[in-house]
């Protein structure tokens, strides 16, 4: 959720730190500062809103020269937004600055010891508490890397970790637990970063932090210990992409970038598991045998990845004949759930770092499943904790409202389920060649739903307007039409909803008054009578109709005024595999009714891109 970023180098920290806490905006935030040590001081500027409101408090850090650093972007969890709240904070004595992501969860009782040991508090925050517990073991140790590994043993929860002490200015210290943290290498100049976008103008070679490690960082070199203060070596990493990756490419935003990047993605994802007309798995060490002793699946993930998982139930149940339910990872813990040896826990995560899908895949592991993992980051922690991991090698994803983690986590799904039916006898040969066939030109499939564009834009135009929105579908439809709503109250704020078409008739339809829009996602053909039925219920009650539908159906759906008054045609493809198609324009009826209206697209308010609190 927050951005964290320091610098021990000879250039100029000021401007480097506002440089990348600019690359991290889309992670949402609503607040920022600097800390540099100048002089033998800790100098700190913060400022609410925008990076630009620091950035003019600090003439682009002209006013604060200084070759070590730490910036910080906050998304607020205690404390309201404001600069006081904002980081970094400073410790009471004012030796020892913090930026920190995460949540310490025994923040009261640590407050507590410390106001009982004279220390003062002038934030709502629990990071002050992180400061001057660092602060309170400096002083008995003199020691300031022992004084951060004594307070981070007593530390509960997740939190990565800044640390600049003013007895040591020419030092940053690092460490985290269960929240991304990375060291990034440079010539004479050393970084620590929460994701690595924001330094890859600098440097492209990277080490990863673990839970509970320490790095000490110094313009000459990094030095990483354990918690226990033992040092040990790590070999470095190359990013395998670059900083044309993180910006715009002459795009207006993010978000249409990375629509229009689906299908280059989703090859990435697919082609090292689909060859020579079969499934790898390479490197995952999943038996034949685990597989089809599975008897229950359950998908956990959070927001638009527990919308993958809604579509991937269906395909798993069709194909491999598997109970799957699904469960929003923020309720998995709390809902008792039925494990045995052979249950699989599937969990989907961009980042890799979702609090509350790590605790649900720790959940699950506790009670006896086995862990597949979908994740986009590499080492992450949900990869570095599951049983197997699949990567989905979509690249940086900047726009807060996922649509290529979406498209490639569902396209891995695909292939779980093939392989899965395979496996457990449930699908005949012939039909899977023929799935694995159509399923290897998913990508030009999806390119070929981007022309869709111009249409969707001037429809949008025509619905923005509007402060409420209903989405309905059925069966696979419905899993789309959750998305899609998703999609469009995340980046345009208009109130959407998704309901089952078949459930309008049980309350929904008292919502339903002259000219509200309804998107219909009608491209299930088996039902595609069943839901056109349902449209003409909202559209007899005043609504305004927008059919997805396919090209084959899109007669049918047109000749339909009693049910439609507009309609958007996906190329006709595999039933299975057509949810990767019809998610699209839904997308970027989602985008072009935020350009309408006039959002802040890539960073919508409230929102982080990857939440690392509970």
């Amino acid at each position: 959720m927050c951005g964290i970023i320091g610098y021990a180098g000879e250039r100029e920290a000021a401007p480097i730190l506002l440089g990348g806490l600019r690359r991290l905006e889309y992670r949402g935030y609503d607040s920022a500062g600097l800390v540099v040590a100048r002089d033998g001081k800790l100098c700190i500027t913060k400022a609410a809103g925008y990076i630009s409101n620091l950035s003019e408090a600090v003439h682009g850090g002209a006013d604060l020269p200084g070759t070590v650093g730490l910036g910080h972007t906050r998304w607020a969890t205690h404390g309201k937004p404001n600069e006081t709240n904002a980081h970094p904070h400073i410790s009471d004595g004012g030796k020892i600055a913090v930026v920190h992501n995460g949540t310490i969860e025994n923040y009261t009782r640590l407050r507590d010891f410390l106001v009982s040991k004279g220390y003062e508090f002038f934030t709502q925050t629990d990071t002050e508490v992180a400061v001057n517990l660092i602060a309170y073991f400096y002083a008995e140790s003199g020691d300031v890397l022992h004084a951060v590994a004594s307070a981070a043993r007593r530390m509960e929860g997740q939190y990565a970790l800044g640390i600049i002490c003013e007895d040591a200015p020419d030092t940053i210290i690092a460490t985290k637990r269960d929240a991304p943290l990375f060291i990034a290498v440079g010539e004479r100049e050393n970084f620590i970063v929460s994701d690595v976008t924001a330094v890859l103008e600098h440097t492209r070679t990277i080490i990863r932090l673990r839970d509970y490690e320490i790095a000490v960082l110094t313009k000459d070199g990094v030095t990483l210990v354990t918690s226990e203060l033992d040092e040990f070596t790590r070999e470095t990493e190359t990013v395998g992409w670059d900083v044309s990756s993180a910006e715009k490419g002459g795009f207006e935003h993010f978000m249409i970038k990375e629509i229009t990047e689906q299908p280059d993605c989703v090859r990435a994802a697919l082609s090292p598991r689909l060859r020579d007309g079969g499934i790898y798995l390479d490197g995952l060490g999943i038996s034949d045998e685990y597989l089809r002793s599975v008897e229950r699946i359950y998908i956990t993930a959070c927001g638009t990845a527990s919308y993958v998982g809604l579509v991937a139930k269906y395909v798993v149940e069709k194909l491999a004949r598997v109970p799957t339910e699904v469960v929003y990872a923020s309720e998995f813990r709390y809902s008792d759930p039925i494990i045995t040896d052979r249950t699989l826990v599937i969990t989907l995560s961009q980042s890799g770092t979702t609090a509350d899908t790590i605790a649900a895949l720790r959940e699950a592991k506790r009670r006896g499943a086995k862990v597949l993992s979908i994740v986009n980051v590499v080492g992450s922690v949900i990869a570095e904790e599951s049983d197997w991991t699949l990567y989905t090698y979509a690249g940086p994803e900047i726009c807060v409202a996922s649509t290529k983690a979406y498209s490639t986590q569902l396209a891995l799904s695909y292939v779980v389920a093939l392989k899965l039916a395979q496996v457990r006898g449930t699908i005949e040969p012939e039909r899977f060649s023929e799935l694995l066939r159509v399923l290897a030109t998913l990508p030009d499939a999806i390119a070929a739903t981007l022309p869709l564009r111009e249409q969707i834009q001037y429809l949008a135009s025509r619905y923005a307007s509007r402060d409420n929105m209903f989405f309905i579908g059925r069966n696979v439809d419905y899993a789309l039409a959750v998305e899609g709503s998703h999609k469009l109250k995340e980046v345009s704020y208009i109130h959407s909803e998704a309901f089952a078409a078949g459930e309008l008739k049980h309350g929904t339809i008292a919502l339903i008054e002259d000219g509200t829009p309804v998107v219909t996602v009608a491209a299930y053909s088996p039902l595609l009578d069943k839901t056109l039925s349902n449209a003409a219920e909202v559209k007899s009650r005043g609504a305004r109709v927008l059919a997805v539908t396919t090209e084959s159906l899109r007669e049918k759906v047109e000749s339909n005024r009693d049910a439609v008054d507009d309609c958007i045609a996906i190329p006709d493809f595999e039933e299975l595999f057509l949810p990767s198609l019809a998610i699209i324009p839904l997308q970027m009826f989602a985008y072009y009714c935020a350009l309408e209206r006039g959002t802040e697209i890539d960073k919508p308010r409230n929102l982080a891109k990857s939440v690392t609190v509970e």
